[in-house]
């Protein structure tokens, strides 16, 4: 797939065709871009329930027409009770089963935010999602794939993933009854219920009965919030991304300084070399700054606006070697899904359970596959991530935006963990820099420096679909090249949508995953 999407009245681009296909047609019922994307995540928690749910967090950055751009977190702290006694003896918070699930989980408090002053009935936006989950869904190759790899970790948690998921075969009828009632009785108790209704009650009851330390208190405690997004000006675009606690600011950072660097060609030594290395550098900066905002020292927006301090950061790229590495990486599954209507608007989301299937717990009462995103927790009396009550966990998650001097909007974003922002950085820098197609910047071969969704090791990866002659230079300059095969899913699931000033909007998907742009 080499060419975009192109139409006018509006667009979604989203790793599964059946949630790109929910949200335009809530654009074609009248709705906006900010009530297609809830249909669009209502959808995937159903249809991709290995890569995102409704018991996970999200994330939403809008371009609004008037110019303005505004995010909201739907990020969920600690429990009360997920202290360091409740893991004493333990090295690190587990990453299944009950004591993983140890964080609030906020997508739904997003829906909630983003949907003030909405006019269509939730139970339209759920419509779709809700008749996935009763009637079933085909089971996609990835989402098999990913239930036989990780079956072994799964099938002994507490809970109904075996019942559900357990014997998972691509092109199956997977049925989801229990979730599609839960999205029932949001649309009917409304989105507060989650928190503090009756399905508040059905889902504390369940986790406190599975052993996890999230109580009714934690939830009725919780709130979404609506931080200014981090922005960055750089040669003819500003950029916007997620604050913290995401890896926003290292996103941003990765393209502020390759664009202070000498960029080649596309996909030449000097393009990807310049591009790994200021990579090394924003995760530098974030591993040393970024969590919870309420326990960070550094202010990562007054970074973004020091050209001086962006300057010295830049100088201490070397564009000949790679400096050594690796530091720790970060893991984590996740989907990225955007939609532009015909007024101006322009969303980029991003939501995530953390790992595959989260904590691993199905709560028996409601379907939801509860998050695991409080195991990256440290389990230390201080520092960066450290555990306490309250405390929003560090988050992979940043959704991406990037507003054109000449007027274009382009919304663009991926799932990976680590290669979030560096598949970002290879797109936007395609397309904005070197003139490649938007589609064909996403199906292009990519790389990533680090570990992702599915791999631990921390390597420079790249596609084999790469000239040898610059796999060799790389392997000349110091990097730790490992080749992977082409269109592998490690690199993550990329989309972008963008908004021409005539009106024209282009869309792009990844022939990495299972999507689709529905354009209308």
């Amino acid at each position: 797939m080499l060419h975009s999407v192109r139409s006018q009245r509006g667009m979604v681009t989203a790793p599964h065709h059946l949630a790109s296909q929910a949200g335009l047609a809530v654009l074609q019922d009248g709705g906006t871009a900010i009530e297609a994307m809830v249909a669009v995540s209502a959808a995937l928690a159903v249809v991709y329930p290995h890569m995102t749910g409704i018991g996970g967090d999200g994330f939403w950055l809008i371009a609004e027409p008037d110019g303005a751009t505004r995010a909201i977190h739907g990020c969920g702290g600690a429990a009360a009770a997920a202290d360091l006694s409740l893991y004493a003896g333990m090295a690190a918070v587990p990453t299944r089963g009950p004591l993983a699930a140890n964080t609030v989980a906020g997508t739904i408090s997003a829906w909630g935010e983003a949907l003030r002053g909405s006019a269509m009935p939730l139970a339209r936006l759920l419509r779709d999602a809700i008749h996935f989950a009763e009637a079933g869904v085909p089971i996609t190759r990835s989402g098999a794939e990913t239930v036989a790899a990780k079956a072994h970790e799964l099938h002994s948690q507490p809970g109904d993933w075996a019942a559900i998921y357990g014997d998972a075969r691509e092109g199956e009828v997977m049925r989801q009854p229990a979730l599609g009632a839960t999205l029932r009785r949001l649309a009917e108790e409304g989105l507060g219920s989650f928190y503090s209704g009756p399905l508040a009650d059905d889902i504390a009851a369940d986790l406190r009965a599975m052993g996890s330390p999230v109580a009714l208190a934690d939830l009725a405690a919780h709130r979404a919030t609506t931080p200014d997004p981090l922005t960055v000006a750089i040669a003819g675009v500003r950029l916007f991304n997620s604050a913290p606690p995401t890896q926003g600011a290292a996103s941003l950072l990765i393209l502020a300084l390759a664009d202070r660097l000498a960029k080649g060609k596309a996909e030449s030594f000097a393009h990807l070399h310049g591009l790994v290395e200021a990579t090394k550098q924003a995760f530098l900066y974030r591993d040393a700054h970024v969590g919870d905002p309420a326990y960070m020292t550094d202010d990562p927006q007054a970074l973004l606006n020091d050209a001086a301090a962006l300057d010295a950061m830049a100088a201490r790229i070397d564009p000949a070697r790679a400096l050594p590495w690796p530091q720790p990486a970060s893991a984590g599954d996740t989907c990225w899904f955007a939609a532009a209507d015909s007024e101006g608007r322009v969303v980029s989301c991003i939501q995530s359970t953390y790992f595959e299937f989260g904590s691993g717990l199905v709560l028996p009462r409601t379907g939801i596959i509860w998050q695991n995103r409080g195991s990256s927790f440290r389990l230390s009396e201080g520092g960066w991530n450290a555990l306490k009550p309250g405390r929003k966990p560090f988050h992979t998650l940043n959704p991406a935006l990037a507003r054109f001097d000449d007027g274009r909007v382009m919304a663009y974003g991926t799932m990976g963990g680590e290669g979030q922002p560096q598949t970002q950085a290879a797109l936007f820098s395609r397309y904005a820099w070197h003139g490649v197609g938007l589609q064909e910047s996403i199906t292009r071969p990519r790389w990533l420096l680090g570990k992702t969704w599915g791999e631990e090791s921390v390597t420079l990866k790249l596609e084999d679909r790469f000239d040898p002659a610059v796999v060799a230079a790389l392997r000349a300059a110091g990097h730790d090249v490992e080749m992977l095969p082409a269109f592998t899913a490690v690199m993550g699931h990329a989309g972008a949508i963008v908004r021409h000033p005539g009106g024209v909007l282009e869309g792009a998907t990844d022939p990495r995953s299972d999507g689709q742009v529905a354009a209308w």
